[in-house]
């Protein structure tokens, strides 16, 4: 919606749709090859995987369907896709980190000497 607000390209639903459903798909096909449901929260090679097959296959699908691409459109589709479906997990990742730093805490919250 963002892309299609830059360009004037309107926000229907109709014109989301268009632009949608080619990542969708290679969305769908990314979690399957990458079996996401076994470790949805991996960065590698669920989380890497899913995004590759998304971009790939959403840039082909595009192609196929006669959406056209080029190299500029091929390059933010990949940072926002990367931010979205790699960048979760990379903070999942950490959440556990930052929980078992916390110094001197129980599980409970409470303060342990």
């Amino acid at each position: 919606m963002i892309g299609r607000a830059s360009h004037q390209a309107g926000e229907s639903l109709a014109g989301v749709t268009s632009t949608a459903w080619p990542f969708l798909a290679g969305l769908a096909a990314g979690e399957a090859a990458a079996r996401a449901w076994r470790r949805p929260a991996a960065l590698v090679p669920t989380g890497v995987g899913v995004w590759l097959a998304t971009v790939a296959l959403g840039q082909l699908l595009r192609v196929v369907s006669g959406q056209g691409t080029d190299a500029a459109f091929i390059a933010v589709s990949a940072v926002f896709l990367g931010l979205f479906l790699i960048g979760w997990r990379l903070v999942a990742g950490l959440y556990p980190a930052v929980r078992s730093h916390a110094v001197g805490r129980n599980s409970d919250g409470a303060h342990s000497r």
